[in-house]
């Protein structure tokens, strides 16, 4: 058990120093090829910031090692795809990725010390609905047939990004007390103020995770077949009522029916991934910035298409093990309300990832989300480090209950 416990640390900080180096080489190409000063900080600055999230975050509380560095190194590739694109939008992201790490120890800390979530939960029930009325409230413009985000001066932010933490709070809060028809309440308003706003996308997302805590709850076969049911009609019904889903449809069917118009974004996104083959054509070397909106939703048909399939292969089983230790954290907590957060929290990673790649390489209609640590976007990228933040919280609470028991456990073997 001695030598168990001495390899850990090590095992951890070589995969750390591993991850470090492969951003700090990456950099340093991406440098020598542009000679720019920028791309050099960068070099110091990204793989920093993985130390920061990675290394330093153990010293300050129990956390999930591999959780972290699985995480920090979405995050630094999608800096690293984005700022090799995009020095501005890479270096913009960058700074979102030091403030989402901040933001992820915040949440981790108030999950495990915060005990009493009754005052807190109302506040996020109040404010969610709050939140996701704004963009209609605000008249806010559309975007890609959805009318989502919220325009303050030069700064812009998506609601549903915020709520998205809320829901997972709330809902899991709502459950543990067996309050399954408020949790339902709840949602149903959250579904309704972005079915009116047309983002179909974040609401097929709330409504799936939803379902997944209702059932960890409950375990109600009934429960979610009649869930099912209702989702699947309200698909049809969405299909029916909003234009711009008859055409994402249709591109899903048959993208080459159109391939200068509405299916030229689906098609580039498959004509990259195929070029890549499975090295890749290089980083530094593709062309995928002819694909629109290649920042945010075909950013996975850009890691292909640079670094091959194989590695997107790779890329997808660290999102797989991200979800498996989210699992793994929820069976080993001690109280519901811990349980389902954890639950909920790997439930909204995988979907959401699903739901992206899937729409990239054709398996699903697209959607507009975005895939989360890596996709370009504020919003996105420190809401989905939050959602760590809340996993690394309730895994923290689970280490502190084992160092109890085992105190415990020696203080009672001394009375003998």
């Amino acid at each position: 058990m001695k030598n168990r416990k001495k390899r850990r640390p090590g095992s951890a900080a070589a995969l750390i120093s591993a991850v470090m180096l492969f951003f700090f080489l990456a950099f340093l190409l991406l440098a020598i090829k542009e000679m720019s000063l920028q791309c050099f900080m960068m070099a110091l600055v990204v793989p920093g910031i993985i130390f920061v999230g990675s290394a330093g975050i153990p010293k300050l509380f129990p956390a999930d090692r591999l959780l972290l560095s699985l995480t920090n190194f979405l995050c630094a590739l999608g800096v690293l795809v984005l700022y090799r694109l995009s020095p501005e939008r890479g270096l913009a992201q960058a700074v979102n990725y030091g403030v989402g790490v901040v933001c992820m120890i915040l949440c981790t800390l108030l999950v495990r010390y915060l005990s009493d979530w009754k005052l807190p939960a109302a506040l996020m029930l109040l404010g969610s609905v709050l939140l996701l009325a704004l963009p209609l409230l605000m008249r806010a413009e559309e975007r890609n047939g959805a009318r989502n985000w919220v325009y303050i001066g030069s700064y812009s932010f998506q609601p549903s990004e915020i709520v998205k933490l809320a829901l997972l709070l709330c809902i899991a809060y709502l459950l543990s007390n067996r309050k399954v028809i408020v949790s339902i309440a709840f949602a149903g308003v959250c579904l309704l103020c972005l079915m009116l706003q047309k983002d179909l996308g974040t609401a097929l997302l709330y409504y799936a995770v939803t379902l997944v805590m209702l059932y960890a709850a409950t375990g109600s076969h009934l429960l979610i077949g009649a869930g099912l049911a209702g989702g699947a009609g309200a698909a049809v019904m969405g299909y029916q009522m909003f234009a711009h889903v008859k055409k994402r449809v249709a591109i899903w069917l048959n993208p080459w029916a159109d391939v200068e118009g509405d299916g030229y974004q689906l098609v580039q996104g498959l004509i990259a991934m195929v070029n890549g083959g499975a090295w890749g054509v290089g980083l530094g070397l593709g062309n995928a910035s002819v694909i629109p909106y290649y920042y945010n939703d075909f950013i996975f048909a850009v890691v292909v298409h640079e670094f091959g399939w194989i590695f997107g292969l790779i890329v997808l089983a660290m999102y797989a093990f991200i979800v498996i230790r989210g699992v793994m954290i929820a069976r080993r907590a001690r109280t519901a309300f811990h349980a389902l957060l954890a639950v909920g929290c790997a439930a909204l990673i995988a979907l959401q990832t699903f739901v992206i790649i899937g729409g990239n390489i054709k398996l699903i209609p697209l959607t507009g989300v975005t895939l989360p640590f890596i996709s370009y976007g504020g919003t996105s990228l420190v809401s989905s480090l939050c959602i760590i933040g809340l996993l690394q919280g309730v895994a923290s609470r689970n280490e502190a209950d084992v160092s109890e028991d085992r105190e415990l456990a020696m203080q009672g073997g001394d009375l003998k």
